[in-house]
């Protein structure tokens, strides 16, 4: 069993079918909603120059600092009118069948709950500043937006091929943690990245991770964790030519991977493009926010 607070084995009481619940925006406490705005003014002083240009255009559109935690009924109209998608509410981490079928159809799902006052700086769950902060922005743009249900709809065909945990790494090093190339430097797209203050500096200026191009088969053999900064990053060209990457048919990705071993975190390839070789040095010190 996870050691997650709002894991479920089936829809909890109150929940329809599919998950969702009513975000149930008016119950929210006012110190939740200062919880959002602190974690909100604190990204905003470390993120222009860090993220990409599409993430912080995406803020400006939902306008996503208009006091508090934001209101679903408010942000949706706003979202599908640029690209289709919606948010919708979850009472936790739902089956992957269930997470598959929400993106297939434009539906990114949230949790409901935010991290309490005292979990500013690390949340292994997520939870709504996580889900909506982090994701949604990036669904303003049309390219992210339907890489994301491409997504979706090859999930539930990894499912039935045995793929999933290799599927799991390319969402692991993209919508969470990827990096893109833009004319003036590498820049954050990854919701565990622009979410995290401490991550927010580490995945560009700190000397010990790797930071290669984006394969897509080299993704899919990688290695991750889930419970510290990551030892390599995955660096894109760009959305349009990460949503072409999806459109192609895995079949062929899937076939080459059964012959092959998974690669530890910490592996340079030959053939990888190499943007920063890291040191190690934060792994290796034990991590964890290793001084």
């Amino acid at each position: 069993m996870s050691d997650f607070e709002h894991v479920f084995e089936r829809p909890p009481e109150g929940a329809a079918a599919d998950w969702t619940i009513p975000q149930n925006w008016a119950a929210y406490t006012e110190v939740e909603h200062q919880t959002w705005d602190t974690l909100y003014a604190r990204q905003m002083k470390i993120l222009p120059g860090r993220a990409c240009d599409a993430f912080m255009r995406g803020l400006d559109a939902l306008d996503l600092n208009a006091g508090g935690i934001p209101d679903f009924d408010v942000i949706n109209p706003k979202l599908q009118a640029l690209t289709g998608w919606t948010v919708v509410c979850v009472p936790g981490l739902v089956p992957d069948e269930v997470f598959f079928d929400h993106l297939a159809n434009r539906r990114f799902v949230s949790g409901q709950f935010i991290r309490k006052p005292d979990q500013l700086d690390y949340l292994q769950e997520p939870d709504i500043f996580h889900d909506v902060f982090g994701h949604v922005p990036m669904l303003t743009d049309p390219d992210f937006a339907a890489y994301m249900e491409a997504y979706g709809k090859g999930g539930q065909r990894a499912a039935g091929l045995g793929m999933l945990p290799n599927l799991a790494r390319l969402y692991w090093y993209t919508v969470e943690f990827g990096l893109m190339k833009e004319a003036e430097g590498l820049r954050i797209y990854g919701a565990g990245i622009v979410s995290s203050a401490t991550e927010s500096v580490f995945a560009l200026d700190d000397p010990s991770p790797n930071r290669l191009g984006f394969d897509l088969e080299r993704v899919m053999r990688t290695l991750y964790r889930i419970d510290d900064f990551q030892q390599v990053y995955f660096v894109i060209d760009s959305l349009e030519a990460l949503k072409d990457e999806t459109l192609k048919d895995f079949g062929p990705v899937y076939a080459a991977l059964k012959g092959k071993d998974d690669l530890a975190i910490e592996t340079v390839l030959p053939t990888d493009q190499v943007f920063t070789r890291g040191t190690q040095a934060y792994a290796q010190r034990g991590g964890r926010f290793a001084a």
